[in-house]
């Protein structure tokens, strides 16, 4: 009895959450809840990895650094694990590649309408609307999303 009623208050305080807005985006790395309104209206560089992916181990430190730089732009750099590793293991493997960005626990694919990819790592840009602009198979770097940040950007004549 007491299961069901938990259950019951549980869902009672996600369909509040339901109406306010967005839904969050669940949990990152460190189990910290990612709030919609820290995404909302904002540029997202969107990276799937793994562990076992050569490229992406070595493109880890450019998305560092491209999080760091463009935060003050509202660009957010996202992380998300192709193997769906949750909690500890999750923690741990983005502790090993020295990710320092957001990594979100919960695939943000559904909500985005992102298509699987077959190659790894690949990297996805969305705009402030929520609006896919692209996919970019491959290792990047920095200055490439940098540069293909700032021509999506930029007003059209």
């Amino acid at each position: 009895m007491g299961m069901s009623w938990s259950r019951v208050l549980l869902s009672g305080v996600s369909l509040l959450l339901a109406g306010c807005g967005e839904a969050d985006w669940g949990v990152d790395q460190h189990g910290r809840q990612v709030a919609a309104a820290e995404l909302e209206g904002r540029w997202l560089v969107i990276n799937y990895w793994a562990e076992w992916c050569g490229p992406c181990r070595k493109e880890i430190p450019e998305l560092n650094g491209l999080a760091e730089e463009l935060q003050a732009q509202q660009v957010r750099v996202l992380g998300v694990n192709f193997d769906a590793l949750q909690g500890e293991e999750l923690r741990t493997a983005a502790e090993q590649l020295g990710i320092r960005f957001t990594v979100l626990a919960s695939d943000p694919a559904p909500r985005l309408g992102l298509t699987p990819s077959q190659v790894l790592p690949v990297t996805w840009l969305i705009d402030p609307q929520g609006r896919v602009l692209e996919q970019l198979p491959g290792e990047q770097t920095g200055a490439g999303l940098k540069a293909r940040l700032a021509e999506l950007r930029r007003p059209a004549d």
